[in-house]
């Protein structure tokens, strides 16, 4: 099932549920593999995604600029 798009966001940027997932199962390895819970170390996402619309900037009279938007992991029109 593919996701749903909610018009109205103009901007988000964080991580993907794929990448939280893959560093949960990370986790979950060690732990099976026989490591402590308590020893391990706190991780912090290693990789974000910035997503843009256009048509609520647009909306908002918004200049989104060029280099932003090359930056972009994805551009929504």
């Amino acid at each position: 099932m593919g996701h749903r798009r909610r018009p109205g966001g103009l901007v988000a940027y964080g991580v993907t549920h794929v990448d939280q997932f893959r560093q949960c199962a990370n986790h979950v390895d060690k732990i099976l593999r026989g490591q402590q819970p308590a020893e391990l170390p706190v991780e912090q996402p290693t990789r974000l995604r910035l997503t843009l619309n256009l048509a609520t900037a647009r909306g908002l009279g918004v200049a989104v600029a060029q280099a932003t938007l090359l930056r972009a992991d994805e551009v929504l029109s």
